[in-house]
């Protein structure tokens, strides 16, 4: 998996967890089934892409200690995100119906420590070290002003209502392709290379 593939798979597959959620609740109730499952164990995998691409946002940024810790902090979160939409996925394949589903799921999340690392705290280290990661990049001119401004209405949309994770995703998809231009073709290919300071951001 190269860091240019993650940059695009990973808003894809976003795009796609989106669309899934709306099919699956078009009867009311969303999960179990199949449409819960699938649509979950793409998010995960798109946590798998987001933190390929956190990682190569850094070397970007100069591995700086700042552009480190902040992809620390980015990539704690996706974990974060990955073990709540696990619970999810877990306690859809266990149980048979949505209320017994979602008395499974809140049993798991009153264990000590799940909640405020899974649900409360640990999923906006995700949405905040993105942000940042793009402002750092931004600040330093190595992408586009207008970046960091879709990576904020990507991640502020949902949060306006749920449905319109695909749009946020299209949005993403639009900032990410920018910077899958960055990553030079050594990159690419599978031997890292630091982009040249200075260079002129694309697209």
């Amino acid at each position: 998996m190269t860091p240019r593939t993650a940059f695009l798979g990973a808003p894809l597959l976003t795009f796609t967890y989106g669309v899934i959620r709306i099919v699956d609740g078009l009867d009311g109730v969303r999960g179990p089934g199949t449409a819960w499952t699938v649509g979950h164990l793409a998010f995960i995998a798109a946590m798998t892409l987001f933190t390929i691409a956190f990682g190569e946002m850094s070397r970007m940024a100069g591995n700086s200690r700042l552009a480190t810790a902040v992809s620390a902090v980015a990539t704690a979160g996706a974990l974060c995100l990955t073990a709540q939409f696990t619970i999810d996925v877990v306690a859809g394949a266990l149980t048979d119906d949505h209320e017994t589903m979602s008395e499974a799921i809140t049993r798991v999340s009153a264990l000590p420590g799940v909640s405020p690392v899974v649900y409360q705290v640990g999923p906006y280290l995700f949405y905040g070290g993105m942000l940042a990661l793009v402002l750092l990049l931004a600040v330093t001119r190595r992408v586009k002003a207008w970046t960091p401004l879709l990576v904020l209405c990507d991640l502020l949309l949902p949060l306006v209502d749920k449905d319109l994770i695909p749009l946020g995703a299209t949005l993403l998809l639009v900032s990410f392709t920018s910077l899958s231009r960055r990553v030079p073709a050594a990159t690419t290919a599978g031997t890292p290379a630091l982009p040249v300071p200075g260079r002129p951001a694309a697209g």
